[in-house]
Protein backbone atom coordinates (compact mmCIF):
# COMPACT_ATOMS: atom_id res chain seq x y z
CA UNK A 1 0.00 0.00 0.00
CA UNK A 2 1.09 3.56 -0.74
CA UNK A 3 1.15 6.16 2.04
CA UNK A 4 0.54 9.90 1.83
CA UNK A 5 4.30 10.40 2.36
CA UNK A 6 5.00 8.64 -0.97
CA UNK A 7 2.69 10.84 -3.08
CA UNK A 8 4.41 13.33 -5.38
CA UNK A 9 3.64 17.04 -5.32
CA UNK A 10 0.62 18.08 -7.42
CA UNK A 11 -1.27 14.77 -7.15
CA UNK A 12 -4.70 14.13 -5.64
CA UNK A 13 -5.29 10.82 -3.85
CA UNK A 14 -8.12 9.19 -1.90
CA UNK A 15 -7.59 8.03 1.69
CA UNK A 16 -8.22 4.28 2.08
CA UNK A 17 -7.18 3.67 5.70
CA UNK A 18 -5.64 5.26 8.80
CA UNK A 19 -3.12 3.04 10.59
CA UNK A 20 -2.37 5.19 13.66
CA UNK A 21 -3.30 4.24 17.21
CA UNK A 22 -5.29 6.05 19.90
CA UNK A 23 -4.75 9.79 20.28
CA UNK A 24 -2.61 10.06 17.13
CA UNK A 25 -5.31 8.52 14.93
CA UNK A 26 -7.95 10.70 16.62
CA UNK A 27 -5.90 13.86 15.93
CA UNK A 28 -5.54 12.98 12.23
CA UNK A 29 -9.29 12.36 12.00
CA UNK A 30 -10.01 15.65 13.80
CA UNK A 31 -8.00 17.44 11.10
CA UNK A 32 -10.52 16.16 8.53
CA UNK A 33 -8.51 13.25 7.14
CA UNK A 34 -10.91 10.32 7.14
CA UNK A 35 -11.49 7.28 4.93
CA UNK A 36 -12.74 8.22 1.46
CA UNK A 37 -11.70 11.89 1.51
CA UNK A 38 -9.63 13.34 -1.36
CA UNK A 39 -6.25 14.85 -0.43
CA UNK A 40 -4.29 17.15 -2.77
CA UNK A 41 -0.52 17.27 -2.10
CA UNK A 42 0.52 20.92 -2.53
CA UNK A 43 4.15 20.93 -1.42
CA UNK A 44 6.75 18.63 0.05
CA UNK A 45 9.66 20.20 1.93
CA UNK A 46 13.16 19.43 0.59
CA UNK A 47 13.83 16.84 3.30
CA UNK A 48 10.25 15.50 3.14
CA UNK A 49 9.06 17.05 6.40
CA UNK A 50 6.46 18.60 6.51
CA UNK A 51 4.04 17.75 3.71
CA UNK A 52 1.52 20.47 2.78
CA UNK A 53 -1.87 19.17 1.67
CA UNK A 54 -5.34 20.52 0.90
CA UNK A 55 -8.17 18.62 2.60
CA UNK A 56 -11.87 19.57 2.53
CA UNK A 57 -11.01 23.04 1.20
CA UNK A 58 -8.34 24.04 3.71
CA UNK A 59 -4.56 23.78 3.84
CA UNK A 60 -2.81 21.55 6.32
CA UNK A 61 0.80 20.68 7.13
CA UNK A 62 1.54 17.12 8.23
CA UNK A 63 4.68 15.67 9.75
CA UNK A 64 6.30 12.86 7.79
CA UNK A 65 5.51 10.44 10.65
CA UNK A 66 1.80 11.33 10.46
CA UNK A 67 1.75 11.10 6.65
CA UNK A 68 3.12 7.53 6.90
CA UNK A 69 0.01 6.50 8.86
CA UNK A 70 -2.34 7.52 6.03
CA UNK A 71 -2.81 4.85 3.36
CA UNK A 72 -3.95 6.15 -0.05
CA UNK A 73 -4.63 4.94 -3.59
Amino acid sequence: MKTLKDVKCGNTVKVTKLTGQGPTKRRIMDMGITKGVDVFVRKVAPLGDPVEVTVRGYELSLRKADAEMILVN
